[in-house]
């Protein structure tokens, strides 16, 4: 199939996600489109009793190869009212994975093992990857490839990088449970603001190297009622940390935890929290990124493949390599003209590069796949 043939297939395909998003763990008709299609192409589909997504193997034997695509849009503002809008590209994702079946079902007679493809449900709420992990649905794999389009501030359009390092993240709430009493008698009570502003300080009080990219603050505070002359006992917070490194995120959360326990015993109160979100910051194998680069290199050009991208922003397919360190992975970086930006509601992107992102992604696979037989081979002969 040429890129054109390809571009003709997946020009509706993208159209009917584009037209049709849903949000995380709500993407039902999105599952059941990719059923049928996949269907359509004599594949079996693996789907969830309790949960959206789905994935299928093509090729013979146990998967050892595979790519993971996220279904999920967004819950967002566009023009006055909130609605599931594909900003973060998701739709593209989709078709590239689609794209990746319709050239694999192609190559099928003549794979040299099985190709995985993970279409996972919940990215934006970084819950997705950990679901599927408790399914399984990576144990058999050795290899894992994603892809992600990436703004114009990032990749040229056109422009392929072979490996996305995102950072990590965390979103915690909380809750603050002090003592209310009258504005003019403060000693009886336990001021829950003034704790929450104590553990503002705190916050900033986290020494990080400056070597490292890191950033923890509070993004959330509600305390209080309509009376001016009480003091309030009580106070919900919201905490977002982000770090470059999986290592600089658990230096963070020991210094939250440090100072939610000194506010606590300073201010008399207590601090309850959790982490509403975890998302792990990529941890590129070697092995895959060299293979992404020569699967860049074969498609799409030496002279469009460009350096590995390290950008602040989260992505939940790295809980993949977090849970299990073994999984060699990298994510295409997709330099398609995202404009004005990721989650931007009136986001748009060059379409045309979903083909050859397809394409690159197969090729990837295949490359892998020989990969993986050409170790099991040394493995037999020792």
């Amino acid at each position: 199939m040429t890129n054109q043939q390809l571009a003709e297939r997946l020009q509706p395909i993208f159209e009917h996600f584009h037209k049709n998003p849903e949000i995380s763990w709500n993407e039902v008709e999105t599952t059941a489109y990719l059923v049928r299609f996949l269907r359509q192409q004599g594949l079996e589909p693996h789907t969830f009793d309790n949960m959206t997504g789905l994935y299928v193997d093509i090729g013979k034997g146990t998967p050892k190869v595979g790519f993971r695509t996220d279904i999920d849009a967004l819950w967002q503002e566009v023009d006055g009212a909130f609605q599931a809008n594909h900003s973060c590209g998701h739709d593209g994702h989709m078709t590239v994975a689609l794209g990746a079946v319709l050239l694999l079902k192609e190559l099928e007679p003549t794979l040299p093992g099985a190709v995985r493809i993970l279409f996972q449900p919940a990215e934006e709420k970084a819950q997705g990857a950990k679901a599927f992990v408790d399914q399984g649905v990576i144990d058999p794999l050795q290899f894992l490839f994603g892809t992600h389009v990436r703004p114009l501030i990032e990749l040229e359009d056109g422009t392929y990088a072979p490996a996305l390092h995102h950072g990590a993240a965390k979103l915690f709430t909380g809750e603050i449970h002090g003592a209310e009493a009258h504005g003019a008698r403060p000693e009886q009570g336990a001021n829950a603001i003034e704790a929450a502003a104590a553990l503002i300080d705190g916050l900033k009080r986290i020494w990080i190297s400056p070597a490292e990219s890191a950033s923890i603050k509070m993004t959330q505070i509600q305390a209080g009622g309509t009376s001016t002359n009480i003091i309030p006992g009580s106070a919900a917070f919201s905490i977002d940390a982000r770090a470059q490194t999986n290592e600089t995120m658990d230096a963070l959360t020991a210094g939250f935890e440090k100072a939610v326990k000194a506010v606590s015993t300073l201010y008399d109160v207590s601090i309850d929290y959790k982490v509403d979100a975890h998302i792990a910051a990529a941890q590129v194998d070697d092995t895959a990124k060299s293979i992404m680069k020569q699967a860049i290199i074969d498609v799409a050009g030496e002279e469009n493949c460009v350096p590995e991208v390290i950008t602040p922003g989260g992505e939940d397919f790295h809980f993949y390599t977090y849970s299990k360190p073994q999984l060699q992975t990298t994510m295409l970086g997709l330099g398609c003209g995202v404009t004005p930006g990721l989650h931007h509601p009136k986001m748009t992107f060059n379409r045309k590069r979903l083909p050859t992102g397809a394409e690159i992604i197969t090729r990837a696979l295949v490359l892998a796949l020989q990969q993986t037989k050409k170790e099991a081979i040394q493995n037999d002969s020792i």
